[in-house]
């Protein structure tokens, strides 16, 4: 990898689309980078290293708000480990809430297929479901 690297180069060697990394930049997620004579942006060793640390921690499902507070943890080299593993567990958490709460559509689901005939007949355990959550929240 050279010294600058062009958007292009700065998204293939990060794994970051140039549009991703724009929009990190136009919400101060990064710094932005040195531009050439051309106005050209030139991304150093240091940022495109920031954008694969992004990459991954979105492929985590770190909101951006996590990213920032993870960022700024990663570059302070006397941060204590405690509050990295704090955001760390508090996202586990909500994933995990998330799982709970998607094995919980699917068990309904499941329910709802195993009692629906799937047949020629109109009636529908699905439909009425789906029917009479409607009416109580209209009804309230």
């Amino acid at each position: 990898m050279g010294e600058r690297l062009t958007i292009g180069e700065a998204a293939a060697a990060s794994g970051v689309s140039a549009k991703m990394i724009r929009h990190y930049e136009s919400i101060g997620l990064i710094a932005p980078p040195a531009r050439g004579g051309n106005s050209y942006r030139f991304y150093d060793p240091r940022l495109i290293h920031e954008l694969g640390f992004i990459h991954r921690a979105r492929d985590l499902g770190f909101s951006i708000a996590d990213i920032r507070v993870l960022l700024s943890l990663w570059r302070d080299r006397n941060r204590p480990s405690a509050e990295v593993k704090a955001v760390a567990l508090a996202h586990l958490a909500a994933l995990n809430a998330k799982v709970a709460g998607l094995q919980a559509m699917s068990a309904q689901l499941r329910h709802l297929a195993a009692c629906c005939h799937g047949d020629d007949r109109p009636d529908c355990p699905i439909l009425d479901d789906l029917a009479a959550q409607g009416r109580r929240a209209a009804a309230g």
